[in-house]
């Protein structure tokens, strides 16, 4: 838990080390420290050398320029001041810099006196060694809620234009959710941007955060963001997991916390492949309006001792600041197979399995994980245990309805009315094919017509149709195997 500043100013830290893109804030928080606790506060930068900022005296002697100077001063001065430097740690390369940040540590420590490093980038271990870590955390609900009233009241005060509000209780709430993990500049740059697009805050605006947000955090490594474009009725069929997530749309809503629910945690979805799996973790993020995030697990594994579980440790850091998120991971048996097995990874895998079950299980943050297998037999049993994932639904090949609107969806993709076919005696005639089979059947009858320098008819598709042998043909003993396993085991996503 992070202590507060002063206290740790009080208890004399040399070296306290605050990493944070939000400088200004942090550079508030020290000098209220300063404040509180009467002492002199300098402020150095490369641009603008050593400023005394408590008490109010202006500049210093030392300039712009090298960092050599500034430590100097701390290490010949004593005394109990605070001094503040940003973005030291890339003149620290500098063996002679390096050095004299050490001799300024123990003149600090001889003192009472405490250095502040304010930095956003990428810190030695030399230097977390020798330092202590104060963390300025994101703004919570709370904060957040009142930095966009104070947006909109600032832009209704200042825009030539009339600004209003047009957003319900519940919509300012999602809102204020979706800003969580931006800073608190972030924040309201993100909400005077929403706002004056169109010189309304109202439910529309909230898309528009969504995409600033994904924009601003954008993706490190293994996690990747993705765009969605379509809504959860695009896809054909899966009743009961429309209905299980419909129930569900609402519980990180302000109402369901005071109603005493937490926010659901996720699902596995395993089944045939190509029947829509994939695209469930992308209807979820556009029908509850968060980002998507997609854990990549084939890249998850790393060439030196210790970099796989830094990059897994990494990943999930990312989808908390993100939060809230839904996140995606296709395919975890291809991350995960090895850890119930032995393998020659030296324990890797089990190690990397390990991390990734308690953060399911115990992480906090409202984080929907959307998992997808198609091999289950290479799933480690304690990943189907209750407590993981809020349910395990397993996702069939589609029934005749279920082929029949996803038929329709992807001749509308195409700019074809689906009500010029029958596709009633298509998807008859097409049993068995999955999902992405009758998106190829769709697009393969497309270049049949296109070749023929015809429009696209009902026989093309049917031609299509007769060439293809789908995977429940080319894989039927794989597929009675997985029906009779998941029989007693999952929820049916259809129905």
């Amino acid at each position: 838990m992070s202590q507060p500043l002063t206290l740790l100013i009080e208890a004399g830290y040399p070296i306290i080390l605050i990493e944070t893109t939000d400088e200004t804030f942090a550079a508030t928080q020290v000098a209220r420290a300063a404040n509180l606790l009467a002492r002199p506060l300098y402020d150095w930068s490369l641009t603008g050398g050593m400023v005394t900022r408590i008490p109010h005296a202006g500049t210093t002697s030392i300039g712009p320029g090298s960092a050599k100077a500034a430590l100097e001063h701390v290490r010949k001065s004593g005394g109990n001041g605070l001094y503040l430097f940003r973005d030291l740690v890339p003149h620290c390369k500098d063996p002679f810099v390096e050095r004299l940040l050490k001799d300024a540590y123990a003149a600090a420590d001889r003192s009472g006196g405490t250095i502040l490093l304010l930095e956003s980038g990428v810190v030695s271990e030399t230097l977390r060694r020798i330092s202590v870590s104060y963390e300025i955390k994101p703004p919570d609900l709370k904060e957040l809620e009142q930095i966009v009233k104070t947006t909109f009241t600032r832009l209704h005060r200042e825009s030539l234009y009339e600004i209003t509000s047009l957003v319900t209780q519940q919509q300012f709430d999602q809102l204020v959710r979706t800003l969580s993990g931006l800073s608190r500049s972030e924040a309201a740059r993100v909400t005077a941007t929403a706002v004056l697009d169109d010189h309304v805050l109202d439910a529309a605006d909230l898309p528009l955060i969504v995409e600033a947000k994904r924009t601003l955090l954008g993706a490190r490594g293994v996690l990747e963001t993705i765009g969605v474009d379509f809504s959860i009725d695009d896809v054909g069929g899966l009743g009961n997991l429309k209905a299980w997530l419909a129930q569900r749309r609402a519980a990180h809503s302000r109402q369901a916390r005071e109603f005493g629910l937490d926010a659901p945690r996720g699902m596995l979805l395993l089944g045939v492949q190509g029947c829509g799996k994939s695209l469930c973790a992308k209807a979820v993020a556009a029908d509850w309006n968060l980002p998507l995030l997609r854990l990549d697990p084939g890249v998850l594994y790393q060439r030196f001792v210790g970099e796989s579980e830094r990059t897994l440790r990494d990943a999930l850091a990312q989808a908390e600041a993100m939060a809230p998120v839904v996140l995606w991971i296709d395919e975890i048996e291809k991350a995960f197979a090895s850890s119930h097995t032995d393998s020659s990874d030296g324990g890797l895998s089990q190690r990397m399995f390990g991390t990734f079950l308690s953060w399911l299980q115990d992480h906090r943050y409202p984080i929907f994980t959307v998992a997808t297998a198609n091999d289950v037999s290479a799933l480690p049993p304690e990943l189907l245990r209750k407590g993981r994932f809020d349910e395990v639904f397993f996702v069939d090949l589609p029934n005749a309805a279920a082929r029949e609107k996803i038929l329709a969806v992807h001749l509308q993709r195409r700019k074809r009315d689906p009500q010029q076919f029958n596709t009633l005696h298509i998807a008859t005639a097409i049993e068995g094919f999955s999902g992405a089979e009758i998106e190829q059947l769709v697009v393969a009858a497309m270049y049949d017509a296109f070749a023929a320098e015809q429009e696209l008819r009902e026989e093309h598709l049917l031609r299509a149709a007769s060439r293809t042998r789908p995977l429940a043909v080319l894989a039927a003993e794989r597929i009675a195997e997985l029906r009779d396993w998941a029989q007693n085991r999952c929820v049916a996503a259809d129905g």
